[in-house]
């Protein structure tokens, strides 16, 4: 079945970060880490500002590019809780957004090129706008749509997710495994 690919390494220049899906035939390089039960869902939130936002906050560098993490970007990524409205309108704007690759990267054109600020097509980036405001929607976030205002929305959005693991590990009731 195909799969979702997510670079290790972006590029700091890049307004998003570009996620894929690949065909079953498509080995994956250890360059890439892969979802294999994405949907056009997962898919779309991945490929929004928000997604790109929290990486650049939260992920390694590699010189001054952006390095993708398992662990520490995917895993902690406080993911929307959409209803289903606005479930269907994140995979809608999403499949927009892969509609407007298609004839780029059909013609034999990368990823990379693009994603070339500089050279992004026009109607890549409207697909994109309307891709973020579907993904802000399941977040129900209507502040700013710069990065601070971002990540600041993401930390508390965060700390919200997390403050039930906290009670617990204050109560005695969650424990770090020992170590031998």
């Amino acid at each position: 079945q195909r799969y979702l690919v997510i670079p290790k390494t972006g590029s700091v220049r890049r307004v998003y970060y570009p996620v894929a899906f690949v065909d079953p035939v498509v080995i994956a390089s250890t360059d890439l880490f892969t979802c294999v039960d994405a949907t056009v869902f997962h898919f779309g939130v991945l490929a929004s500002a928000m997604h790109t936002t929290w990486i650049l906050a939260i992920a390694g560098r590699f010189k001054s590019d952006p390095r993708y993490s398992a662990g520490l970007v995917f895993n902690n990524f406080p993911w929307p809780e959409p209803d289903t409205k606005q479930r269907a309108a994140v995979e809608k704007a999403a499949q927009a957004v892969l509609d407007a690759r298609k004839p780029h990267i059909d013609g034999g054109g990368s990823l990379a090129d693009l994603y070339d600020p500089l050279a992004m097509p026009a109607e890549l980036v409207q697909a994109h706008a309307a891709l973020d405001r579907a993904v802000d929607a399941a977040y129900a976030y209507k502040g700013s749509k710069d990065d601070a205002a971002r990540v600041a929305f993401l930390f508390a959005r965060y700390s919200e997710l997390a403050a039930p693991l906290d009670a617990a590990a204050q109560a005695g009731k969650v424990t770090k495994p020992r170590r031998k």
